[in-house]
């Protein structure tokens, strides 16, 4: 155990499954001790509704397990992410699926989940999944899309809204400077991803706190199989 002295940390969205067990190493050794890991894209489009039954059991398993050995609890949420909800046709077999892992043992929360091409397939998703969110009175994790943030980022709050989420059981995922304002206003929390090249960067990261303050505020890696930092949050 940490003596009081040194620090504690959580990542609340990592992607450990891409990630190797010198990965696991290191973060213990910076001091972080739980990590989140939010279901996702994984590189390839899956083409069977056999492989997100596969993948949701390593991450309620495995992946638990290999965290575990080097001290560190993990956490991870449950949902069918945006870029394969345009998938009509497979996107309503994992929807199926999701009931049987959101209440496993492990699972906060149902994400990531959202938007991506901010496509109406995507939005039917996203609203079937909120819909399982209010019956089981669980959190979400929400994706904004790279491209045309503030519109998904705006959509996304505005249907969370419509369909009775409370803001506060609300995460909305990989804010930056233009929406965080917006986000923070309506309720939500506003989780930031310090992934330079494509997301925040720690510079921009501190003078957003720096201006917004850290209420409601959330700091996450978000690393994963591209070029990310698993130690960017310590």
């Amino acid at each position: 155990m940490p003596t009081t002295n040194e620090p504690m940390y959580i990542d609340p969205h990592i992607h450990m499954v891409s990630r190797t067990t010198d990965d696991y190493a290191a973060m213990r050794a910076l001091g972080i001790r739980a990590v989140i890991e939010p279901a996702f894209w994984i590189g390839q489009p899956r083409t069977n509704p056999g492989s997100f039954i596969d993948y949701f059991s390593s991450l309620v398993g495995w992946e638990r397990f290999r965290a575990s050995q080097f001290g560190i609890f993990h956490y991870c949420t449950i949902g069918l992410n945006s870029k394969e909800a345009n998938d009509t046709a497979l996107a309503k077999e994992v929807l199926e699926i999701l009931p049987r892992f959101l209440c496993k043992e492990g699972v906060v929360a149902i994400g990531e989940i959202g938007f991506d091409e901010i496509s109406k397939e995507e939005e039917f998703a996203f609203r079937e999944q909120l819909i399982l969110a209010k019956q089981l009175n669980m959190v979400v994790m929400v994706h904004t899309p790279h491209r045309d943030k503030k519109r998904g980022t705006l959509l996304s709050m505005e249907i969370c809204t419509e369909m009775g989420l409370a803001p506060e059981n609300v995460v909305i995922d990989h804010n930056n400077e233009e929406t965080v304002q917006e986000v923070l206003d309506r309720g939500f929390w506003a989780a930031f991803t310090l992934y330079p090249k494509t997301k925040m960067g720690s510079e921009r990261m501190v003078e957003v706190v720096r201006h917004y303050g850290s209420d409601r505020i959330i700091v996450d890696s978000s690393a994963d199989w591209g070029e990310s930092d698993t130690l960017a949050v310590p």
